[in-house]
């Protein structure tokens, strides 16, 4: 039959082998299943890697070309990103801090740093400008502040939310952009009350900003994109569902060996305990 058709008879048996195995493995069924409910859970948010994650962490030890098989099988497909615009206006003649960072985004404490952004969301009743604050150590978003314009008070609220929340001591500090927010008397003086260290990114330099940056990116992809809000309120209630009960609380972060924020923090506060 090969003979017959040209094919090679090491890939026919090739071919059967694989058939055969797919036949006897009794996990298959249940992993099938798995990728299903996995991609629900997560909104069709999660591809190849963190779906290996989490079959591995249930006791399945797939490969990543695995999961791209089974996915392939069960039909599950990905969010893709789409792009977006910066909201930074960094044309000002405002005093700015030093970059005290240098892209160095990786802290062994929580509230040694925090990173902050300003990013918009389309609503049928306008913009809704959202800006966040996140600690370096978790990749955890600390404070978050929405509203209808891009003011100091945006980043203010933002900032005094992650201070109430996390109650850093002096000398955190605190990076942004060369937004004229960031540069305000206003958001100035809250840094100089609390003893925090201001830091700024180059000019046009995103990368220096680039987990700020990164967050935005997930949050557009795995939510905002997929929408149509009709008021600002539907917004913000959506985009607060996003931070505190996926983000924080189930995302898979990559950084933090695919855990989420919550649960990283709450780890290493365990092993402390012990220790």
């Amino acid at each position: 039959m090969c003979q017959v058709l040209g094919v090679k008879s090491n890939n026919y048996y090739s071919y059967q082998k694989r058939n055969t195995d797919k036949v006897n493995d009794t996990t298959h069924p249940e992993m099938l299943e798995l990728v299903k409910d996995i991609a629900k859970f997560s909104d069709n948010t999660y591809g190849e890697r963190r779906i290996k994650a989490v079959l591995n962490a249930l006791g399945f030890p797939v490969s990543r070309w695995k999961v791209g098989k089974l996915m392939k099988e069960a039909n599950v497909w990905v969010r893709y990103k789409k792009k977006y615009k910066s909201t930074t206006n960094s044309d000002h003649n405002k005093p700015l801090y030093k970059n005290e960072l240098e892209q160095h985004f990786t802290t062994e404490q929580p509230n040694q740093a925090f990173v902050g952004d300003i990013t918009y969301i389309w609503t049928a009743e306008g913009w809704l400008y959202l800006a966040v604050v996140i600690d370096l150590y978790s990749r955890k978003v600390v404070g978050w502040s929405m509203g209808s314009r891009m003011k100091a008070q945006l980043v203010c609220d933002a900032l005094t939310m992650a201070i109430w929340q996390r109650k850093p001591d002096k000398g955190l500090i605190v990076h942004s952009d060369q937004g004229v927010q960031y540069a305000s008397h206003q958001y100035r003086n809250l840094l100089k009350d609390n003893g925090f260290i201001g830091s700024m990114s180059k000019k046009g330099c995103c990368w220096d900003n680039a987990v700020a940056e990164s967050f935005f990116g997930s949050l557009k992809q795995e939510r905002v994109h997929w929408r149509n809000y009709e008021t600002r309120y539907e917004a913000q209630q959506d985009v607060m569902n996003y931070i505190t009960m996926w983000y924080n609380s189930n995302r898979l972060h990559s950084y933090l060996g695919y855990q989420s924020p919550n649960d990283f923090e709450f780890k290493i506060n365990e092993l402390e305990k012990v220790a």
